[in-house]
């Protein structure tokens, strides 16, 4: 079943169309990633999924309802992390937090929320005097004061130092073991590499593609990057014959492959039958943020 059913959405902003009659679906329980270059029509799109804006043409459903039309029963059903949020500066942690659980009619215990996010150090704390970090915290937590059923992600990590984006990426993944679906979006490549089920790109106020990052990744026709030390005393003309012509530079060898799994069997046993070391080998397929710039700066030519 589909939390989330969008079938040729479009808004226009004068001559401008933001959104131009996109369709996709988001699973119960799915993480599913929006991303696009600035100006693609995500914000538009999510706002309008948020209840938050109008649209022009199209079928909206959300968690069964429109919302467009669903009102306070809509919005007790869902959870917003905006980009950047505005707070009381002299509230506590814990005061604004279980300020916000009390607005539910289904809510998180403060404290146990407070605890969720990382941020059971600083319950007593007022806002004024936390880090760019633990506000980001800040805004997981009140987005999740309503226990919501679908969760809208803008831009989580936004501000996070590696461990803090690591501990984010481990909570999010969690809430969907709880069945929470999510809808992300984010400009770290990895992140949605990392959490997305499912990612949609937009450009233009277009989706260029849908799937799983192994399905974008797959059908990208990018080549896997095989790289290797040239080992001492081998020429550069010495290697195998390969799919593709190696490059080698600052005694580094980089292939660019179609082919990587014939492609790496012929390289080891090229230095097996020398009785080579092979000790820096690697085998990178291409990453989701190589598949997203090919796919974006294709559509821009």
């Amino acid at each position: 079943m589909a939390t989330i059913e969008v079938r040729d959405l479009t808004r226009a902003y004068g001559p401008v169309r933001a959104v131009d009659g996109i369709s996709f679906s988001v699973g119960d329980g799915e993480i599913f990633a929006l991303l696009g270059p600035n100006g693609a029509g995500k914000t538009t799109t999510v706002e309008i999924l948020e209840g938050y804006r109008t649209r022009d043409a199209g079928d909206v459903s959300v968690l069964g309802m429109d919302p467009a039309t669903g009102g306070s029963a809509y919005r007790a059903r869902i959870g917003v992390v905006l980009q950047s949020a505005g707070f009381e500066e002299e509230f506590t942690v814990h005061e604004l937090v279980r300020l916000q659980t009390r607005l539910y009619p289904r809510c998180h215990d403060p404290a146990e929320l407070i605890t969720l996010v990382g941020l059971d150090g600083k319950s007593g704390a007022r806002v004024k005097h936390l880090s760019g970090g633990q506000r980001r915290r800040l805004d997981l937590a009140l987005g999740l004061a309503g226990a919501p059923e679908l969760l809208f992600l803008d831009e989580p990590t936004t501000g996070f130092d590696p461990a803090a984006r690591h501990h984010a990426w481990e909570l999010i993944a969690g809430l969907r073991k709880l069945g929470t679906t999510i809808l992300l979006t984010t400009h770290y490549l990895e992140e949605a590499q990392r959490l997305a089920d499912r990612v949609a790109v937009m450009r233009d106020g277009r989706l260029i593609a849908l799937g799983t990052p192994e399905e974008l990744r797959a059908g990208s026709d990018l080549p896997t990057v095989i790289g290797f030390d040239l080992p001492a005393g081998v020429p550069a003309d010495g290697l195998p014959t390969l799919s593709a012509r190696p490059s080698v530079a600052l005694g580094r060898v980089r292939v660019e492959s179609h082919d990587p799994l014939a492609d790496t069997w012929r390289i080891t046993g090229w230095a097996r039958d020398r009785g080579l070391g092979l000790p820096d080998l690697t085998v990178a397929p291409p990453s989701l943020e190589e598949v997203y710039l090919a796919l974006t700066e294709e559509t821009a030519r």
